[in-house]
């Protein structure tokens, strides 16, 4: 298996590609990253340049390709309880809770799952009556169906509390050694679906609060401020924002006020 090098002109037009499909930003240092993950694309369609895909993905011949090409560009690794504190917040709102209306959470760019589960596991654990529900919307169905199996290997765990490790998981036995599987409960309870969020958003209704971490890093200064303004509008007033701690809303929206680092409340 031979590997093509990707040129600047060729790199600019996945740029535009990408910027164009999900509203994405690649900076020149992910060319690597670019060449490692459509490499492979080039190889299954014996393609022998980087220009063949891209006139092969504009053709319109295979909207499943362009799929296949946008999950590989926009999926980034995570894994359980990542960013602590926000997890701390989340236990902390859920256990106030007392309505008889669910307590409603949207993982708004869950990529393969460990978000929406460890939000789930926390809310199965301190929502006093069970009247809860999760979203979780990634732009990439293929990241959406790992999601669903709730299957991970055992090293994305390391961060699950012992008693929800033991309540919430199963662990992998003969050939599924080294990972484990989210309890069906619980799978079932959690909802994935595709969603663009440089796009106007389907009726998820609204929601007490909104992870969405790690994301703006993608897109540029316009295109960041569009998202959280649309991302916003399905946040309750009085609801809670989580974005990444490398995140900032300065200059982005003035419709939430900041509690802390990377935690924000609409008025």
């Amino acid at each position: 298996m031979s590997m093509v090098t990707i040129t600047d002109k060729e790199f600019a037009k996945f740029q535009r590609f990408i910027h164009e499909e999900a509203g994405i930003t690649l900076s020149t240092a992910k060319k690597p990253l670019v060449c490692g993950r459509l490499g492979k694309r080039l190889n299954q369609h014996q393609f022998t340049s980087y220009t063949e895909y891209f006139d092969f993905l504009k053709s319109g011949r295979s909207p499943a390709e362009v799929q296949i090409a946008i999950d590989l560009l926009t999926t980034n690794e995570t894994y359980f309880f990542r960013e602590p504190k926000h997890f701390d917040l989340l236990r902390q709102l859920a256990s106030a809770h007392r309505t008889s209306q669910p307590f409603r959470v949207w993982s708004a760019a869950s990529s393969s799952g460990e978000e929406a589960y460890s939000i789930a596991m926390v809310l199965q654990d301190c929502v006093q009556n069970g009247a809860w529900e999760i979203t979780g919307s990634d732009i990439s169905t293929r990241v959406l169906e790992r999601a669903r199996t709730g299957h991970y290997p055992m090293e994305r765990a390391q961060h699950i509390p012992h008693s929800y490790l033991k309540r919430f998981c199963l662990r992998g036995t003969g050939a599924h050694q080294g990972t484990l599987l989210v309890e069906r409960n619980l799978r079932s309870r959690v909802q994935f679906l595709q969603v663009n969020l440089n796009e106007s958003l389907p009726a998820l209704g609204m929601f007490d609060v909104i992870f969405l971490r790690n994301v703006m890093i993608y897109f540029n200064g316009e295109t960041k401020q569009q998202i959280v303004a649309r991302v916003l509008s399905l946040l309750k007033p009085g609801g809670y924002f989580c974005i990444g701690h490398s995140e900032s809303l300065n200059g982005i929206s003035n419709e939430v006020m900041p509690l802390a680092p990377s935690i924000y409340r609409k008025p």
